[in-house]
């Protein structure tokens, strides 16, 4: 099988002093093109038009990375008649053409990795090392999808004959324009993984990228162009998600919703798709991901230093800006006060401030709504908890959040049970794995879940009965891998689409019966 072919992407080591070269003059490159202005891709049309939004680096908020063109209503129409257009002779393109295509844009994305991921360090204040694991993973969503249609389409070649009477064929054919509305805190992969799953299935789209990090999603556009993908495939149309999005979302002629995002706006998405309406042409099939409410639970029987560390990686990684991070540690009791000091003392020496600097392990959160909205959580936890360590906030230069810990929080504390979006954890000690399940499962969300234990017994309980699309055991819960741990949520977490697995582009596809009699 071709899938078989398939490799991740190895991450840069950056202890490295040639990496750490090659990365510093990646990033003085980027610097040298900070302010520049970024027009619509229509087809093969760049427009301006009369609105631009900038661009700001979270770390250094007066600093703009770059001016973008945001989509209006005509543009709008454009773009979806576009890619009708297009779609007629996209759709009907050879799967090995399409597969040429992302396995070339993965080649030119590897041969930019720092770049891009100095770039995701600027826009989307990351670390180097979460930036150059972002390309790493769009990189493999290429790979992946790009050898995995081979397979599907020899799945969708086959013939069911009846001898001297009929033959009949089945075959699976693109679904047609679809709408993909990515987030911001994996501004290339998940938009890469979007994206391409939707394409190399034989559909166009309108990839309308997050209003933050806009600049990335035109140096994927670059890379998808370079690679010889034909104009109107991809259109990227900017815009805000209550305007350009929604309209998407309801147009009578867009087919599907790829969409990652908030529960509030995926919900939204769930019921604008599914209502009624005598113009639409197609009953719109919606694959939305829409966060969580990750837990990690600590068992006695593990290293609780290791222990520790694995939590912080699953929490604070990112600034906590992981749909897939841990924001609750359920810890059993005959160990609690020991972990709590391990994770005291463990953050107490973490650092904080621009992710431009290598040794710093955090930088500042999206912007200035997601810096307010965990301030208020902050406040919350204050009267939900004790807070262990953190609760500093500074937004005089960027929106620097310091990594913060409640611990005595209770189960139904509104810490515990919303998504807060940010560096802050919630610690709940427990008596029996039978409760500390219970604990974890009793959310709206189940979209990862961690358990650190080396009893065999209690990692077969929990394998049974602790309920998220990733669960992961004695690792973080964070940085699922393409092709190895397919990534998707239950509950309000999502439609479980299972991003990067064997099953994840029959979703943008349809099975088609040809039936000739003889």
């Amino acid at each position: 099988m071709s899938i078989k072919k398939y490799k991740s992407e190895p991450l840069s080591d950056f202890s490295n002093p040639d990496v750490e070269t090659q990365f510093v003059e990646a990033l003085n490159t980027i610097r040298r093109q900070l302010g520049k202005k970024y027009p619509l891709k229509i087809g093969d049309q760049v427009i301006k038009t009369k609105n631009l939004i900038a661009s700001n680096n979270p770390n250094s908020k007066q600093e703009i990375v770059g001016w973008i063109y945001q989509t209006t209503m005509k543009e709008a129409d454009l773009a979806i008649e576009t890619a009708k257009e297009t779609f007629k002779v996209w759709s009907k393109t050879d799967f090995k053409y399409r597969s040429s295509i992302m396995l070339k844009a993965a080649k030119i994305m590897k041969r930019r990795k720092y770049l891009l991921a100095a770039l995701m360090v600027l826009e989307a204040g990351k670390t180097r090392v979460e930036a150059d694991a972002d390309v790493a993973e769009a990189i493999d969503f290429l790979n992946y999808y790009g050898l995995q249609i081979l397979d599907v389409a020899k799945k969708g070649d086959l013939v069911f004959s009846r001898p001297g009477k009929e033959i009949n064929t089945y075959k699976y054919v693109p679904l047609g324009v679809g709408a993909v509305i990515a987030p911001w805190n994996f501004p290339l992969a998940i938009l890469t993984g979007m994206t391409s799953a939707s394409i190399v299935a034989g559909n166009t789209v309108l990839l309308k990228p997050a209003l933050t990090t806009g600049v990335i999603a035109h140096f994927f556009f670059d890379i998808m162009k370079k690679a010889g993908l034909p104009a109107g495939v991809i259109n990227l149309v900017p815009g805000s998600g209550s305007t350009i999005g929604s309209y998407f979302v309801s147009h009578k002629d867009v087919a599907f919703i790829n969409f990652t995002g908030s529960r509030e706006v995926g919900l939204n998405i769930v019921e604008s798709a599914g209502k009624q309406d005598d113009n639409r042409k197609v009953i719109k099939r919606v694959m939305v991901e829409m966060g969580g409410k990750d837990a990690m639970i600590v068992s006695r029987h593990f290293d609780i230093k290791k222990a520790a560390t694995i939590v912080i990686q699953s929490a604070f990684g990112f600034s906590g800006q992981k749909c897939s991070a841990a924001s609750r540690a359920i810890v059993d009791r005959a160990v609690y006060k020991e972990f709590l000091a391990e994770l005291k003392n463990q953050i107490s020496n973490m650092k904080v401030g621009k992710t431009e600097n290598k040794e710093v392990y955090m930088g500042a959160v999206n912007d200035q709504s997601a810096f307010n909205k965990i301030k208020e959580y902050i406040e919350i936890g204050k009267t939900e908890g004790k807070l262990l360590i953190g609760g500093h906030l500074d937004d005089s230069e960027g929106y620097l959040i310091y990594p913060t810990v409640f611990y005595d929080v209770s189960p139904q504390a509104r810490i515990s049970q919303e998504e807060i979006f940010g560096p802050v954890l919630a610690v709940t000690p427990y008596d029996t794995i039978e409760e500390a399940v219970k604990i974890a499962n009793d959310t709206d969300y189940g979209l990862t879940g961690g358990f650190l234990s080396t009893d065999k017994d209690e990692v077969d309980y929990v394998k049974q009965n602790f309920f998220v699309g990733n669960l992961y055991i004695n690792r973080k819960c964070t940085g699922a891998l393409v092709g190895f741990q397919p990534f998707g949520g239950f509950k309000m977490s999502g439609t479980d689409a299972k991003a990067g697995g064997p099953d994840h582009l029959l979703l943008f596809m349809q099975g088609q019966t040809i039936t000739e009699a003889l």
